[in-house]
Formats: structure tokens, sequence, C-alpha cells
């Protein structure tokens, strides 16, 4: 008996030769030929398996037997399906069987969830129900945004597949697609509007998906954020292209600096966060100003360094709320606002009544920030947004940041 590994189809085809003659023959039990006969069989079996693809049962033509099987017609897929018009085309195949629809044919009709699926590994969470509506989020926004990649249809198409799209979107962000841990994150929300939750988790996601994008020079350190490390971050502003010197500030420190939009319904200005230790600054830029652009920066590095901690992972911001009761927030203005104008010199350029142009930008050569960000101060305190104009600056933060994200 001398068997060796098939390595081409000339082996196999000898194999397959020798395992005809020995079957022929019907060997003894216990002898050398019936021996050989067993060897050789799990040798054809390791080449087939390793040449052969495994037929993967299709989907459609297992709901077609099913339906002949239990003396069904199409009209009985409705109620698994979803309408007389949805399970034309899912029959033929003009349109994907959605989780949904997997999960309510297997539970009604037992067909194998992993045969519905197209042969892909089923875990438990796929057949249970989820605890989260994922229609709930901001589909055609993020669909926009490209977090779907190629998906095409219309308003109730993204419904019909919300939890396919949103379980494909948080693949890499959780160790767990169905139930991440990040959906039941608690967070803290600043402002007197009540955020649309599910919006702010989509904007919380899409931050999170664009900072693991950014490769840090180094590790963030707790304390690296002190009243000095601030003021020196502040006068950066008084440079051409201050928003991007400002991001390689952040990132020297191990901080990322992400520009995300917001989403409808979440008057949402800028929030700090923790990711595997890292923290994240992310800004929305609502109001695209560089005085806003400043004090939103400072006040969410004001929340890294004294609020955020595992227990405290996500603080979001709507400034145009101030919510003055609130204690961490109040630290957190009082923080930014002496890093960017400190009170001591503040309280004599305030007490003029009508700051003019030219002692408004006096006062920012002599601290060494951008006029931008006192006018902004004055137009604020004294509620009069006329005053000032032109020293806002023309140059967007959003057009200064472009160049290095993606998103403005």
């Amino acid at each position: 008996m001398k068997l060796k590994l098939i390595k081409n189809e000339t082996d196999y085809a000898a194999a397959m030769a020798r395992l005809s003659t020995l079957m022929a023959a019907n060997p003894d039990a216990g002898s050398a030929n019936e021996n050989e006969l067993e060897l050789l069989a799990l040798v054809i079996e390791d080449y087939e398996r390793k040449i052969v693809p495994l037929v993967v049962p299709d989907p459609i033509e297992a709901i077609l037997f099913r339906l002949d099987q239990a003396g069904l017609t199409r009209k009985d897929l409705i109620p698994y399906i979803g309408s007389a018009p949805k399970v034309s085309e899912v029959l033929a195949r003009k349109r994907p069987l959605s989780l949904a629809m997997i999960r309510r044919l297997h539970q009604g009709l037992g067909i194998p969830a992993d045969v519905l699926i197209g042969g892909a590994e089923v875990t438990e969470s796929v057949l249970e129900t989820p605890e989260i509506d994922y229609t709930r989020f901001p589909l055609k926004e993020m669909l926009d945004r490209g977090c779907f990649g190629s998906f095409t249809g219309n308003a109730t198409r993204l419904k019909d597949y919300a939890e396919d799209l949103m379980r494909g979107f948080l693949r890499g962000l959780s160790p767990n697609p169905a139930e991440p841990v990040l959906m039941r994150a608690p967070l803290h929300q600043r402002g007197e509007r009540r955020m649309d939750e599910a919006a702010l988790l989509a904007w919380r996601l899409c931050v999170l998906k664009n900072a693991r994008a950014i490769d840090l020079s180094r590790d963030y350190k707790k304390g690296v954020i002190t009243a000095r490390w601030l003021r020196e971050l502040a006068r950066l502003s008084a440079f051409q292209g201050g928003p991007k010197l400002a991001r390689e500030y952040l990132a020297r420190a191990g901080i990322a600096l992400v520009i995300e939009p917001h989403f409808k319904g979440t008057y949402l200005d800028g929030a700090a966060m923790l990711d595997q230790g890292r923290p994240i600054v992310a800004l929305t830029l609502r109001h695209d100003r560089l005085d806003n652009f400043w004090f939103v920066l400072l006040h969410e590095l004001a929340h890294v360094a004294r609020h955020l901690d595992e227990s405290h992972p996500f603080f979001a911001d709507d400034l145009d709320s101030p919510n003055k009761a609130d204690r961490q927030e109040a630290e957190a203005d009082e923080m930014a606002q002496e890093a960017l104008l400190p009170q001591s010199e503040w309280a004599t350029f305030a007490s003029e009544t009508n700051p003019t142009a030219s002692t408004t930008q006096a006062f920012a050569d002599r601290l060494g920030i951008d006029p931008a960000i006192v006018a902004g101060r004055v137009r604020h305190e004294q509620q009069n947004f006329r005053l000032l104009s032109r020293l806002l600056g023309q140059g967007q933060p959003s057009r200064q940041l472009v160049d290095q994200q993606g998103n403005p």
C-alpha cells in the first residue's frame, strides 16, 4: 500500500481509479485492502475540499422549495416579506432579503437562517428581534455622507434596510455590531433643547469612524492640558491657517480633532469624547466663524482636561443654550474664556462701552490672538450682532480644515 498526497489532477485521477478498483473488490473487514480504501477515501476527500468550493444553498430556491413543501402560494409570503410587490421583487432577485425578512422567514416558515443569509455565519443576535429601532437614525443624511457605501434607494427602501445598513456601518466600531456598547454609553448633554438621541448617536459614530482614521504622533497623557497649554493654543489663532495649526497642536498631544457637521435635531456645536482611552474633540462648525471655532475648541478641551473619564465618556454641547446651572459646563466656559481672553485683561477692555474696530484690533494684538475672538465676545455680551462685523474674518474654519479631512 503506497499512499501519497494528491497534488494535481493527474494524482486525483489515479487515486479515483484505485478507489474504484478497491470498492469493486469488496475487501474483507480488517484486510490491507480495506485499510487502503479508508485511507485513500480520506486523502481524496481532503483534496476535494481544497479544490471544490462548498455549494451554498440558494436562498430563493430554499423559499420556493418551502412553499411547495407546505402547499403555500407566493401570497403567503406577504407577512414575512412585506407586500405583494416586494415578494415579486425578492423572488425575481431584484430585491435582496433584509435581515428583518430573514428573521421572519426563519421563525415563521422554519427555513434555516444560514441558508437565507447566503451561507454566512449566523449569530444569535441576528435571529433575535433587535432592541434598537434602526429606522430612527437619520438614514437619508447618513446616506448622503457616504455612510452606506453604494446603497441606492428612496426613503422607503432605506427604512426597509435600516438594520442591514446600520450593522454594516457599525462593523469595526464595536465588537458586537448588533447592540454596540456605544449605544448604551452614558452622555452629558448641555442645552435646554433635548437632542434627537438617534441623530446624536449617528453623529457620534461618524466622529469615531473619522477619528480612527487619524494617525496621531503620540499617546495622550492626562495632565498635558494646562492653562498655559491652552493659552499657547489660543495664540495660534493669530496666524494664517490657525485652525490647521490647532489640529497639529492637538495631534502632538495625542488628541484627535474631527470636523463633522451636525445632523438635524442635534443642536450641536461640539463634543468631547473618549475612544478606548484616546480623547477626541469634535466640532460641527454649525456657526462657521473663527470666534466660534476657537471658543468651542477650547471649551471641549476643558472638558477633556477636567471632566472626561471612563465614567463620563461623552460631553455634547449646544452652546446657544448656556445652561449656567451646570457646574461642569460653567467650569469649561471659564477655562476656555480665561485662555482666550484672561479676565484680568478683559475687565479693563470691557469697561469701554463702545469698542471700535481699531481698539479691538489693538487689544487682540496685545494678547496675541485673532481679533475675531475679541469681536465675538463683545457681540455676545452686548447681544448686538451688528457690532465689529468686519473683524470676524473672511476665512471660514471649515475651508481651512477640509484639506486635511474629507468631510468639512
